[in-house]
């Protein structure tokens, strides 16, 4: 790996016990966490065409239980991804727009890298 990419993406700040990320890097793992998993792209794209959704929407659309559709949710709004507004008995789910933003640019970000410059084995 170059080393300007490390430090600029990294932004490693070291001392004899203390080893952290940028905030940009960590934001960046959170979002890839969340997109790392095929029924969340799903959800994600079912969001995109229809704007908004309730869970029950998405047992027609993934063929999982409720629960497991659930937890897909709570990780994509653990990421900052998308937002619920709670509409008793029901959550209300839309992408965050701001976020969806943020991370748009971080993604472009890393794949505009130039990692044919690094020579490696």
């Amino acid at each position: 790996m170059n080393r300007t990419f490390a430090i600029n993406i990294l932004n490693m700040k070291r001392s004899p016990s203390i080893f952290s990320y940028s905030k940009e890097t960590e934001q960046l793992a959170r979002f890839a966490k969340a997109l790392g998993h095929p029924a969340r792209i799903i959800i994600l794209k079912h969001l995109s065409n229809h704007g908004c959704c309730y869970t029950g929407d998405l047992l027609d659309v993934l063929p999982l239980a409720q629960s497991t559709i659930s937890q897909h949710l709570k990780e994509l709004k653990d990421a900052g991804l998308i937002e619920g507004e709670v509409l008793p008995p029901k959550i209300r789910y839309c992408i965050n727009q701001e976020n969806w933003k943020i991370a748009s640019q971080l993604f472009q970000k890393l794949f505009k890298e130039d990692f044919k410059a690094i020579k490696c084995c």
